[in-house]
């Protein structure tokens, strides 16, 4: 089954106060860099052009090129979507194990996550994620070679992430260099997988669990797990596809979506009842609070998108685009449940990111990807930026290009808002997957159809689109003066951050650019499917 069948939510893609980037030379340590998600930095010196080694091809008689302002470069694995993350001199990214070549370990078609040094791409230490296999046929989850799609979000001395198997696991951001720390002690199990299950995790007899693979040894340069929820046993999660959500911490608690879906016909949802956001203890891992009630059946396809923060009227929110297309506001407080229940975060407003030409035709519903048309889920991350919350809409990539929506929401209002909250929406950008980056009072946003738009924060008038000519998986990012963008066929484009268009730069990648490109310490990170690469200008 070829990824390009499926949308790889980006996805997947900060402080409390709403902020439009990052401090100069400063580190980029979760998606979107802060919590308010905006994909802009306030790094310096940021190179306009960049790109790998051309090697001569006889056959076209294109001539040698040496590679210009690349630092260094590390091989991932075979995909790649999540960008990196930097903190505390270290590098942060998830993969595939394609590249995976310990001697005690197999590849299994599953995940690695990869902690590296900033300074040089050396690898300090690694963590294989073996897949999660069932012989459930309903159960279309983690079978794709995708590795892991969420990227990792660094608190202090952990790392947090959602990996490929659906569990959120909390890491020593030394890994196993200062010992084995954390109540969990297995990663010598962990690390060879569970073996084949006969269903899903959660739906079955403990006793007929197989016989994991013998353990192996633990070594310095493996990784150390603090603490592991798993989704699919404890919240009765049932992705579709992929679990791609980017963790976003506030106080003691970390704020989760659980990817939940359908299964494989695409029309059942077996976990109606599973929460689509939950908030966990980021010491402990232990549950806190669940959002209820849940979207059950109300999901179209999966829950995709990742939490953001806000502050609003000196109140903590919790932003989330929802797999029923629409954009949820909580209280990032947890209230007491009621008859035994768990505790609750409750919603503070909603916003339907559908707009009604979106969702009827003639005076009829228009019903879920029939014919390309039809209301889509909410895919990229809601982006707080100035009391404003803005939002895309888009679809898996097997659905193809179709009607999107970006919206302008005021973040002050109550209740729902599809009318009261309403700014402003733009209706040109067909479905994306991407989250916006808004510098200077400009929108910048991609679809899947690989067109850029850039738009006025203040009034969503457009002032420029590009066409990139291929498929755009990924979000744009603003630095320096420059907007940045990868595509499927692996170029990388460089505008100038400005209100007429203005292509700076093109870098040509010999593999497809999914993740986002992210800047920390004055240095630039761009992840293809297959390698990582530093990219940085020359220190005069």
């Amino acid at each position: 089954m070829d990824v390009k069948c499926y949308g790889i939510l980006l996805l997947s893609v900060s402080m409390v106060v709403a902020v439009p980037g990052a401090a100069l030379a400063a580190d980029w340590p979760q998606w979107g860099g802060h919590d308010g998600r905006n994909f802009a930095s306030d790094e310096k010196g940021i190179p306009d052009s960049f790109s790998p080694a051309v090697p001569k091809d006889e056959k076209t008689g294109t001539e040698a090129a040496p590679e210009k302002n690349i630092k260094w470069k590390v091989k991932l694995g075979s995909q790649t979507y999540g960008n990196p993350t930097v903190s505390g001199g270290r590098l942060f990214i998830g993969t595939n194990d394609a590249s995976l070549s310990d001697p005690r370990l197999k590849k299994t078609g599953g995940g690695l996550v990869m902690g590296l040094e900033e300074a040089t791409g050396k690898l300090l230490w690694q963590l294989p994620i073996p897949r999660m296999r069932t012989k459930d046929s309903n159960f279309n989850f983690d079978q794709l070679n995708l590795g892991v799609c969420s990227s990792p979000t660094v608190d202090g001395d952990r790392v947090y992430l959602v990996t490929n198997r659906g569990e959120v696991l909390c890491l020593d951001v030394q890994g196993q260099a200062n010992g084995n720390d954390g109540p969990f002690q297995d990663e010598g199990q962990y690390m060879v997988g569970p073996g084949d299950l006969p269903t899903k995790p959660g739906r079955f007899d403990k006793k007929d669990l197989p016989a994991p693979p013998p353990a192996v040894t633990v070594a310095p340069t493996d990784g150390d797990i603090i603490w592991r929820y798993d989704m699919l046993a404890e919240a009765d999660s049932w992705p579709q596809d992929a679990v791609d959500c980017s963790i976003v911490v506030l106080g003691d608690n970390i704020y989760v979506c659980t990817s939940n879906g359908v299964d494989k016909s695409h029309h059942v949802r077996p976990s109606p009842n599973c929460p689509d956001l939950i908030v966990l203890n980021k010491k402990t891992g232990d549950l806190v609070a669940v959002s209820d009630p849940p979207l059950g059946n109300a999901i179209f396809h999966g829950d995709w998108s990742s939490p953001a923060l806000a502050k609003v009227n000196g109140k903590d929110l919790v932003l989330w685009g929802g797999g029923d297309g629409v954009c949820y506001a909580f209280d990032a407080v947890p209230v007491p449940g009621e008859n035994g229940k768990n505790p609750t975060i409750r919603s503070a407003w909603k916003f339907d990111c559908n707009p009604p030409h979106n969702k009827m035709k003639d005076g009829k519903p228009l019903a879920y990807n029939k014919n390309h048309e039809g209301p889509s889920e909410i895919i990229g991350t809601p982006v707080f930026y100035k009391n404003r919350v803005y939002t895309t809409v888009g679809q898996d990539s097997q659905h193809g290009n179709g009607p999107g929506c970006l919206s302008c929401i005021d973040a002050a209002k109550t209740g729902d808002v599809t009318e009261s909250g309403k700014i402003w929406q733009y209706h040109k950008i067909q479905r994306s997957f991407s989250t916006v980056s808004i510098v200077d009072g400009m929108v910048f946003a991609a679809d899947y159809a690989g067109i850029v738009h850039c738009v006025d924060a203040e009034t969503g008038n457009a002032y420029w689109t590009h066409d990139l000519g291929a498929h755009v998986w990924g979000s744009t990012f603003a630095v320096d003066g420059k907007v940045l963008i990868g595509d499927e066929k692996g170029k990388v484009t460089v505008f100038a951050a400005a209100k007429e268009k203005k292509v700076l730069s093109q870098a040509q990648f010999d593999v497809p650019v999914y993740a986002t490109p992210i800047a920390a310490n004055g240095g630039l990170s761009v992840a293809n499917q297959t390698y990582l690469y530093a990219i940085q200008a020359p220190k005069p």
